[in-house]
């Protein structure tokens, strides 16, 4: 195997690993927070869980860059492709994007949807303004996405 081929896997391992934890740490917190409001009212547990699920798409996005990574080297169809180092470090500096992002963005993400469960635990009939401030945080995250993917897809193997 190249050191190319370990660059490149390095930035899908990555994405996938840093996307990932953003996202667990978002999730964790915003799940704590939602756990509190359906102890004292039951009847939020949908809005909570939507609240909660926000920050979990980061990881999705990261294993999707992986995905399209390993199909894109060629992986994926079983045999080990011969890449270049610079080529390999190409792959690895497009896979970055949405793994930092994605950590950052998770984070972030999670606790302002611990701020709207807040909200919706003291106003519930809010939910549809409260859900706008951890989406804007996802902005970031799907601008990642779209670099990682456009940069790994272009870049010749």
């Amino acid at each position: 195997m190249s050191l190319g081929v370990v660059f490149a896997l390095l930035g899908a391992a990555l994405a996938v690993i840093l996307a990932g934890m953003g996202s667990a740490y978002g999730v964790g917190v915003a799940g704590q927070a939602a756990s509190g409001v359906v102890a004292e009212d039951p009847s939020q547990f949908a809005k909570v869980l939507i609240l909660q699920l926000l920050p979990g798409t980061q990881g999705i996005y990261g294993l999707l860059v992986a995905f399209i990574t390993l199909s894109q080297i060629g992986l994926l169809g079983g045999s080990i492709p011969a890449i270049d180092i610079p080529t390999g470090l190409m792959i690895l500096a497009a896979c970055l994007p949405i793994g930092i992002v994605g950590l950052v963005s998770g984070r972030h993400q999670g606790k302002t949807a611990v701020a709207a469960i807040g909200i919706v635990a003291k106003k519930p009939d809010q939910f549809g303004k409260a859900m706008l401030f951890p989406a804007m945080v996802e902005t970031y995250a799907i601008l990642a996405l779209l670099i990682s993917i456009l940069a790994v897809t272009n870049i010749p193997v």
